[in-house]
């Protein structure tokens, strides 16, 4: 799954709607409407303030190469 399909699905498994969101991670409207479309380039920050609001967080690890 990719930030659109993760982001939507979690936002509607809590019922949060597109607006609440966007107001409770005090982004625009747009901003979460663009991503979910897959439109938007969100910047880390942006992103890190709506998974914060939806439970969840980013992890970063090195790549496993084979």
């Amino acid at each position: 799954m990719d930030l659109k399909e993760v982001m939507k699905s979690r936002r509607k498994t809590l019922s949060i709607s597109q607006l609440d969101l966007a107001e409770m991670a005090e982004v625009s409207l747009a901003t979460v409407k663009d991503i979910e479309r897959g439109k938007g380039n969100p910047s880390l920050a942006t992103v890190n303030k709506i998974i914060e609001v939806l439970g969840m967080e980013i992890i970063f690890q090195v790549r496993q190469t084979v």
